[in-house]
């Protein structure tokens, strides 16, 4: 098979394209091209998730790595994302890799790199790397390695704990002290996945579900989406709690639950949190913002006077800005937001806790925050839906797109396009509909912001009778 990154890594289905063959392959890839960088001699740093494997999987990298001259901290336990791209940061490594398949379904597992500044690796990086998987496959390439054991007893392979450099970091960004004294009745929803534990360890009193070992995460998609937080959405309608937070599998993504017990989606967060960050933490910069993501980002920058950036789909590509220029805030639809001050990736869980302080300090809640916004900038309406597409449909739809895109949609006649990720169909009043194919999976993504629900429901059944899905 072909290895492939997608929007952040390679991804595959266990024992089908992620075997430990083709996970070999990738990693001596990215070995020899860090010692070709110059940055081998720094070391790796190696994290990994909950999914099936994820652990051994991770010690196979780690034997490439050393069987290659290559030093390795490797996490002793399961570790979020975050973490070890702070890790790689913190000890100046030449790069990090972590083993997971972030929100993608239980059969996924993957490889994530994180370069030395912290974060995704680049677009160009990733070219490169599938560049060398390929020319190593036709010329032979051997795979070099030393026995795990081995490597352990003779010190090229160090254990180590990500979380207390992590909580340093964090506990200097938030003030939990202040969330502590608000009281907030919190609970979190690690989904299963890599983030259990970790912010009750900051917050003590914050409750967790879903926090038990589960590699088939409940059954479902550890995604902190709508349909996948019944539970938790159900636990604050009781009244027992004020907010829910969740995590997707390897904590890299959030989701949130309001005082009423509504799903919160990521642009809710990410319009709560700009917002927060502008005013209460007095900082400024540029917002990134990808395709998929609401218009409120734009029109709250616009207020604050602050420049907006678009990029496609990927947090590798708003981190590529947040290495050049001064970005207060990026974020993506799927829940990756990534702040200034810290490193250029996304957090789920300083994310979560930004959030909860946005509450202690307002006194009100995430639903009350967002009106108030709203009030002032327009209220809007987005929904996404999935439709599976199998390879030959995908490549038929995106090549009738592209030779012939529709210029009216539902009687609205489309004013621009964005065709940098998908097929972004942009109308006279700024509301939009976009069709685009996930790079990961076999599905076509559907999404719509307008000022109704029911246009965005006419827009998506509209995007599903042009792909005939």
């Amino acid at each position: 098979m072909q290895i492939k990154f997608g929007t952040d890594g390679w991804r595959g289905v266990i024992a089908r394209d992620f075997t430990f063959e083709n996970l070999s392959l990738v990693a001596q890839a990215t070995m020899d091209y860090l010692n070709r960088e110059g940055l081998g001699n720094k070391g790796l740093v190696i994290g990994y998730d909950r999914r099936f494997m994820s652990r051994d999987f991770a010690r196979r990298v780690a034997e490439v790595a050393v069987g290659n001259g290559i030093h390795v901290r490797l996490s002793e336990d399961y570790a979020p994302t975050p973490a070890i791209s702070w890790a790689v940061r913190e000890t100046v490594s030449g790069a990090g890799v972590m083993i997971t398949a972030s929100h993608n379904p239980s059969e996924y597992n993957g490889f994530k790199i994180k370069e030395a500044f912290g974060g995704s690796a680049l677009p160009a990086t990733t070219r490169i790397l599938e560049e060398i998987v390929a020319y190593n496959r036709e010329n032979g390439r051997r795979v070099v390695s030393i026995p795990y054991a081995e490597a352990l007893e003779k010190g090229t392979i160090v254990l180590f704990d990500p979380s207390e450099g992590y909580f340093h970091q964090i506990s200097r960004y938030v003030d939990l002290d202040l969330i502590k004294k608000a009281g907030i009745r919190a609970v979190v929803d690690p989904m299963f996945g890599a983030g259990c534990g970790f912010i009750p360890r900051l917050l003590p009193g914050v409750d967790e579900i879903h926090n038990i070992e589960n590699p088939a995460f409940g059954g479902q998609p550890p995604e902190p989406i709508g349909q996948h937080l019944r539970e938790l959405s159900a636990l604050v309608k009781s009244g027992k709690y004020q907010i829910g937070l969740a995590l997707d599998g390897d904590a890299d993504r959030i989701g949130a639950v309001d005082e009423n017990g509504d799903f919160f989606s990521s642009h809710c967060i990410f319009t709560v949190i700009l917002r927060h960050l502008f005013e209460y933490k007095k900082l400024t910069g540029a917002v990134v913002k990808t395709v998929s993501t609401t218009r409120m980002v734009d029109l709250l920058a616009e207020k604050f006077g602050l420049e907006l950036f678009e990029t496609p789909i990927g947090f590798k590509h708003i981190c590529e800005l947040m290495l050049s220029r001064d970005i207060l805030m990026g974020g993506e639809e799927s829940g990756g937001l990534g702040v200034k001050g810290h490193i250029p990736e996304r957090d789920g869980i300083l994310l979560g806790l930004l959030l909860l302080e946005a509450v202690a300090v307002s006194g009100k809640g995430l639903r009350q925050l967002l009106e108030e916004t709203m009030n002032d900038i327009g209220h809007f309406y987005y929904q996404r839906i999935d439709r599976h597409i199998d390879d030959t449909a995908k490549a038929q739809l995106i090549s009738r797109l592209q030779s012939n895109p529709p210029t009216v949609i539902d009687g609205r006649h489309v004013v621009a396009t964005n065709f940098s990720d998908g097929f972004k169909f942009i109308f006279e009043n700024g509301d939009w509909l976009l069709i685009r194919p996930s790079g990961t999976e076999p599905v076509l993504r559907l999404y719509s912001e307008a000022g109704s629900i029911d246009q965005v429901e006419r827009f998506l059944r509209q995007a599903a009778a042009i792909a005939s899905c």
